[in-house]
């Protein structure tokens, strides 16, 4: 079932989640004890993340450096299909511009539409750590707009291999990440909404955003976005703090900001347990105040922690 079918046919506010594969070498029994407890809130999608390869540089004897290749977390495909196997529920696998060529991106589509897994969510990715800016592949993407491109044309039955005739479509219902307080690499918000409206406009099905701590931050985006004629289901991604450490990292890391009566009260922290409990108390604040606004859901990024998350939930649902 698509992610708006679901959305569509929901009589209330829904819960969602993403999460991350497990670290390589670990048991899939680890991600399903995770997702377990929090199967309990009838998510109707889980969102898998992707992380691409990264690199070392390791010394060799004659003093040069090898550039060897590390995958630290498995496969995103074969997660989703466990997840939907184990718990017969739809999932929602990133795609993503780093690290596929569009070869490999056509293959990893054609494989999950085989798997009878119909939502995917597409967006650029990061860098990662040994890049000082964002790359991508030779024959690969450097935009989540020219990725949408290939998906769209997947459903219209176009794929890379001209010759191909009768080419069945895919049909994928497509996520994108939207930013209530732009992207990083926009030059101001007006900027970065026109090409979200792009997006849209080219087939995207519905967005989901970046964390936000400020409800009004979601607020104005979803008003903003409507102004501009941009009308698919916007669903808010929360994340509950965890660690008094995460009220600087967050920031930094996805360029957001605290209010400052939060801040505040993290600042008072002595250590991270009593940082979980105020991430809590906020994020069931933040989450009451978004249902009675009427959002569609609420998408939890567990980060690997699913107690915050469940006990946000059993509040809420």
């Amino acid at each position: 079932m698509k992610v708006t079918e679901h959305l569509e046919n929901a009589k209330k506010t829904l819960f969602s989640l993403e999460i991350l594969p497990p670290l390589k070498g670990e048991n899939i029994q680890n991600l399903f004890n995770h997702i377990d407890p929090l199967m309990e809130f009838n998510p109707p999608f889980i969102d898998v993340t992707y992380h691409r390869e990264e690199y070392v540089y390791k010394k060799r004897e004659n003093g040069l450096l090898e550039k060897k290749s590390i995958r630290k977390r498995p496969g995103t495909v074969g997660i989703c299909a466990a997840i939907k196997n184990k718990y017969n529920v739809d999932t929602v696998p990133h795609i993503i511009c780093g690290g596929f060529s569009k070869e490999e991106t056509e293959n990893a589509l054609i494989d999950l539409n085989f798997l009878d897994i119909h939502n995917v969510l597409v967006i650029r990715g990061d860098a990662i750590k040994t890049e000082g800016a964002f790359r991508s592949e030779p024959d690969g993407h450097r935009y989540a707009i020219d990725l949408l491109e290939q998906v769209m044309s997947m459903n219209n039955g176009v794929y890379l291999d001209e010759e191909l005739q009768n080419a069945n479509p895919s049909n994928f219902c497509i996520g994108i990440a939207g930013y209530p307080e732009k992207h990083f690499e926009a030059p101001n918000l007006k900027f970065d909404l026109g090409y979200l409206k792009k997006k849209v406009e080219m087939g995207a099905d519905y967005i989901v955003t970046q964390m936000f701590f400020d409800n009004q931050k979601y607020f104005d985006f979803v008003k903003k976005c409507r102004e501009m004629d941009i009308n698919v289901p916007i669903i808010p991604g929360l994340k509950p703090i965890t660690t008094v450490r995460q009220s600087t990292v967050l920031p930094s890391i996805f360029h957001i900001d605290l209010p400052e009566e939060l801040s505040d009260e993290l600042e008072k922290c002595k250590d991270n347990a009593a940082a979980r409990q105020v991430g809590i108390e906020w994020a069931v604040k933040q989450s009451k105040e978004l249902m009675d606004f009427g959002v569609p859901c609420l998408h939890f990024y567990s980060m690997g922690k699913a107690e915050p998350v469940y006990k946000i939930a059993k509040e809420l649902f």
